[in-house]
């Protein structure tokens, strides 16, 4: 037929153009549905049945069994094995396999007469021909479409597999970088050039410079200073320089001008079938590590002379006593010498002062462990304010009250609380020299989301505390007094914190000062 290219379109009639115009309006078709629908695949099995369809048609009107069109029934199994893999390109196939077989045969035994240039009966087709021809059209339409299908299936197994290992990488991707984001160490990578292909925001912290404005430039242009000393590194003796993996302290200028203390590690940079890369490295900023190293020695230094001089105003205690008996019998042996006994008072007046700071000195440098306890915490405070009140410290001119009803127990150690309760009413009597009046009481405290505590309230009606003193006033030798020691508040601090306690200090809005201290019930 093609090369009797015008005797066939000598042939052409109008029910040619209307197929051609059936393709178009088809197509329309196909468009809307495809935009109103949902159902993929039942549009595409229809698309391809009327595409068949449409290629039978095109027999019927190109000459029946002698058309030439019968490849393009190829086309469509091929499209079928493509869009609906093996299963579609099979059952396409079979439905052409089907019209093709029906067109010929029907065109062989006279039931349908299709247009071409060649009228029925001078066909030289024989049975045999027709048949040969038949299967031939079919065999290849099934080896499409399984060819096809199993190249399209193998392309779908591709597809998955590469979105599997897209999926994958991307989730390796993003936990890569949340680990680099999250590390609280900066981390600087650099390439072979010594450009910095990585900094996370670690470093941007330390160094104050963002990333995008690191990244592709070399290490010298944004980093001069941690450049320079890793130079300085690299110019350093074999035996000298940090080990790969090994850390090295260096200080360098921060975005402020202020010095930063930087710990960092340098390692080469390996890539799987590539080899060294570049180098990466590792910094953690111990600025305020070292500022507590600092404090520490200074701690340990004050810790030491503490230790000494608690040793040595341990050894001035035990002369002290002698000195002090000797004078109590020289005392006792002289008589009506007024000036000398008046002496002698004074110097014993001092023996006891300063026996009492020796003796407040060493409860401070070494305070002894607590030993806890379950005790009324009311009968000891009502006990040792009875013991203080036949002591020197004590005068008559001092009216008490307190607020200490019922029993009130608690686990602490009982030797030590005396202690803080001796040293607070010596306090406030010392602060009462001409007298007044003493209130002491007891109290359960309870706050949301903490643990329940005892305050002790201590009340004095003296002048109270200079407001400039108060931040100071549990400072060591910190005192407003003539004769004070300056200790007698600092022990109170220590021993309470010793049992996990707080302690407060503070001007009554009535007058005078008050103390507050708070212990947990349970130690």
């Amino acid at each position: 037929q093609i090369r009797e290219t015008r005797t066939y379109f000598g042939y052409i009639q109008t029910i040619h153009f209307l197929l051609i115009a059936s393709v178009y309006f088809l197509t329309f078709i196909y468009a809307l549905l495809f935009k109103w629908t949902k159902n993929y695949l039942a549009l595409a099995y229809l698309q391809l049945t009327a595409d068949a369809l449409f290629v039978c048609s095109v027999l019927l009107v190109t000459g029946g069994m002698e058309s030439i069109f019968s490849f393009l029934f190829i086309l469509i199994i091929i499209t079928a094995s493509v869009i609906l893999y093996r299963k579609g390109g099979v059952i396409i196939a079979s439905l052409s396999s089907f019209l093709y077989a029906l067109t010929v045969a029907s065109h062989y035994f006279g039931w349908i007469h299709p247009l071409g240039p060649e009228p029925l009966g001078t066909t030289p087709y024989q049975g045999a021909h027709v048949l040969y021809l038949t299967s031939v059209n079919v065999l290849a339409f099934y080896v499409v479409a399984f060819l096809t299908s199993y190249l399209s299936e193998m392309v779908k197994r591709s597809k998955v597999e590469l979105e599997a290992k897209q999926v994958d990488f991307d989730q390796l991707e993003s936990l890569n970088d949340g680990i680099i984001r999250s590390i609280s160490s900066g981390v600087i990578a650099l390439n072979n050039q010594g450009q910095i292909i990585l900094f996370n925001p670690a470093s941007e912290a330390i160094f104050g410079v963002r990333s995008h404005e690191a990244k592709g430039k070399r290490i010298e242009e944004i980093l001069p200073s941690l450049s320079a000393s890793l130079n300085e590194d690299k110019g350093k003796e074999l035996e000298d320089q940090p080990s790969p993996g090994g850390f090295r302290d260096i200080s360098i200028k921060g975005p402020e001008g202020e010095e930063v203390h930087l710990r960092y590690s340098i390692s080469p940079l390996q890539l799987p079938m590539k080899g060294p890369f570049g180098s990466i490295i590792v910094l953690q900023d111990i600025t305020e590590i070292k500022k507590i190293e600092e404090e520490m020695k200074k701690v340990e230094g004050l810790a030491l002379v503490g230790e000494l001089a608690a040793g040595i105003a341990h050894e001035i205690r035990n002369p002290m006593a002698s000195i002090s008996g000797s004078i109590q019998m020289l005392k006792e042996g002289m008589s009506g010498n007024e000036i000398q006994a008046k002496l002698m008072d004074i110097v014993l007046r001092e023996i006891a002062r300063l026996n009492q700071l020796v003796n407040d000195f060493l409860l401070f440098a070494r305070p002894r462990k607590p030993s806890i306890q379950n005790f009324d915490l009311n009968r000891l405070i009502r006990e040792t304010l009875e013991l203080f009140q036949h002591s020197q410290h004590w005068t008559a001119k001092i009216k008490v009250s307190s607020h200490l009803d019922g029993a009130f127990f608690v686990n602490s150690d009982p030797q030590l609380v005396k202690q803080i309760l001796w040293n607070l009413l010596r306090n406030a009597c010392e602060a009462m020299p001409s007298g007044g009046q003493l209130h002491i009481a007891t109290s359960l405290i309870r706050e949301p989301a903490q643990s329940p505590m005892v305050r002790i309230h201590i009340r004095d009606t003296g002048a109270g505390f200079d407001e400039k003193a108060i931040p100071h006033l549990f400072a060591p030798f910190f005192t407003t007094k003539e004769e004070g020691s300056g200790l007698g508040l600092a022990i109170v601090k220590r021993i309470v914190e010793a049992l996990g306690g707080q302690v407060q200090g503070a001007n009554h809005p009535e007058g005078g000062a008050c103390i507050s201290v708070l212990f947990p019930l349970e130690k």
